[in-house]
């Protein structure tokens, strides 16, 4: 990715490190000559990398060194609590990620992302907010489907329905658009925004790169990664509420609402994140193993 890079690299602290973006997040760094720190809930060690025991769920103090710059890939909730925490003269930058949900999931039915939605908001709110009362500059990203072959919790679960069973059910034609990006990308996206003046203080979507798909097309693309043919059942809306209480066995950690939406378009526009900081994700074509 083309990124523009105007400040030099400081040290950073990656909170989250130990998961799917933050984890690439690091490699980056490392590879930039940097040796970030990492926050992390139990003792760990790893060349290139200066590990640091805590956990923003517990109230005991933080004891960190220095750092310029804090990627925050964790649960924005658990940070919008304990950023005050966090701040000290060499920090410049804080960036968050969150998710484009706070959108796509406004109308949910289902209570409990209901609830979730509504504290995501308010933790946006509210880091943008502490930020600024701090003169430090914020930059909040929102995702699209976020993937990684064999590492996610969005694609790779059904690319295993499908590995399993042979085939997978699409509610009324699943003619919803996606972007799906990948975890790499968005770790790349935001080394590049917070070392870009242009993305102070902004909120960014970041989807996938390149096209739209159908909600059916990504599904289909799954199965090519697979080298599987590609079959597929319609459902229909009404049937696939009445039969999800049968088939949710087979979906485990699904709901109801996840098949509605495969007929609701859930697209972003990109353009702010590639003039501000060159945001240039790669296509849809997983491939698994």
């Amino acid at each position: 990715m083309d990124a523009k890079i105007e400040t030099e690299p400081g040290s950073s602290l990656v909170i989250g490190g130990t998961g799917l973006v933050g984890g690439y997040i690091v490699e980056h760094l490392v590879r930039r000559g940097e040796r970030p720190q990492v926050l992390s809930r139990s003792q760990r060690d790893g060349p290139g990398i200066h590990w640091c025991r805590g956990d923003l769920t517990q109230p005991d103090p933080l004891t960190l060194p220095p750092f310029a710059t804090l990627y925050c890939t964790a649960d924005a909730i658990l940070l919008a609590d304990r950023l005050p925490r966090l701040f000290s003269p060499p920090l410049k930058r804080v960036v968050v990620f969150s998710s484009t949900s706070v959108l796509t999931k406004q109308d949910t039915e289902v209570a409990s992302e209901q609830e979730t939605i509504r504290k995501l908001t308010d933790a946006e709110r509210r880091i943008a907010a502490a930020c600024e009362q701090q003169n430090v500059g914020w930059t909040i990203l929102r995702p699209t489907l976020i993937y990684s072959e064999g590492r996610d919790t969005n694609i790779t679960p059904l690319s295993r329905l499908i590995r399993r069973f042979g085939f997978m059910p699409l509610v009324g034609g699943a003619s919803g658009l996606r972007q799906p990006v990948h975890a790499e990308d968005l770790a790349i996206g935001a080394i590049a925004a917070a070392s870009s003046p242009a993305a102070v203080n902004k909120t960014y979507a970041l989807p996938g790169g390149g096209e739209t798909l159908t909600y059916r097309e990504m599904i289909g693309r799954i199965f090519d990664g697979l080298r599987l043919p590609r079959r597929t059942v319609s459902v229909p809306p009404l049937l696939w509420r009445a039969a999800f209480g049968l088939a949710k066995p087979l979906f485990p950690g699904a709901n109801v609402a996840m098949g509605i939406r495969m007929m609701k378009d859930m697209t972003f526009d990109s353009t702010p994140a590639i003039e501000d900081f060159g945001w240039n994700p790669r296509k849809f074509n997983p491939v698994f193993d």
